[in-house]
């Protein structure tokens, strides 16, 4: 690389932002600028600090990719780093030098860098026009949503109404749904499933559990630790992770 490149990670999931931060800082003549789970703090540094690059997620709670890039006052090179490819072509016409699906993988991530070291430059013109379109698109309701959803045992398929799911969770590499007091099996991960349902109704509360908003009966916050209690018989209680307290709290109205 033929001068160093300050660089900015965005991500709300911290296990992505540790791994690409292990594969930039094995790659010479990068520095990172620095890092954040927040996107809101993101635009705050962004718009103090000059760095060359951003790695930045697309769906994020509270604030989006696209959001954020509309709110900055000049806008840097963009890496998209994402784990929905839909988006890829759009992430280009906003002077995105490439995208990178998660997780990161060390060779595409070393493409990305080549690109951009040979497509240096300002931003594509009407940029923030583009991204304002795209965060607006990215806010709005998506059809199609599923209300049901498979779980094969052998070649039998059982079809899980969603309204009775109260939640997701993934164990020993597998996910499943627990509904009705009973715990079903499906071919799904939480990533594949935060991508296909609802987001109004599931929201992400912890990398392995995704929550049913409609079964929350109670919040309880204690020494800065979140937990929902849900309204099932065993009223079952699940943590929710510090980077996601806000996202759940906004959700509730809380």
């Amino acid at each position: 690389m033929s001068s160093s490149l300050r660089v900015y990670l965005v991500d709300d999931e911290p296990l992505a932002i540790e791994r690409l931060e292990r594969l930039l800082k094995a790659t010479p003549g990068i520095v990172i600028a620095g890092s954040s789970t927040d996107p809101a703090a993101a635009v705050q540094f962004l718009n103090r600090e000059a760095v060359d690059v951003v790695f930045l997620d697309i769906q994020m709670p509270c604030m989006n990719g696209f959001e954020l890039l509309s709110r900055l006052a000049h806008q840097p090179s963009v890496i998209f780093t994402t784990a929905y490819d839909q988006y890829a072509l759009k992430a280009f016409e906003v002077n995105s030098i490439d995208y990178l699906l998660k997780p990161v993988d060390p060779l595409q991530l070393q493409r990305a860098l080549r690109k951009l070291e040979q497509f240096r430059g300002g931003p594509t013109p009407q940029w923030r026009e583009l991204i304002e379109e795209l965060a607006g698109k990215l806010r709005s309701p998506q059809p199609g949503y599923p209300d049901r959803i498979a779980s094969r045992v052998g070649e039998r398929a059982y079809l899980i109404e969603l309204a009775s799911v109260t939640h997701f969770y993934a164990k020993d590499k597998l996910t499943y749904a627990v509904a009705d007091g009973r715990t079903y099996c499906i071919d799904h991960s939480i990533a594949d499933l935060e991508r296909k349902l609802d987001p109004k109704r599931f929201l992400r509360i912890h990398r392995s559990a995704l929550l049913n908003l409609d079964w929350v009966s109670q919040v309880h916050s204690r020494f800065g630790e979140m937990t929902v209690c849900l309204k099932d018989p065993k009223e079952t209680k699940l943590p929710v992770a510090r980077d996601r307290a806000r996202a759940l709290k906004e959700r509730l109205d809380l």
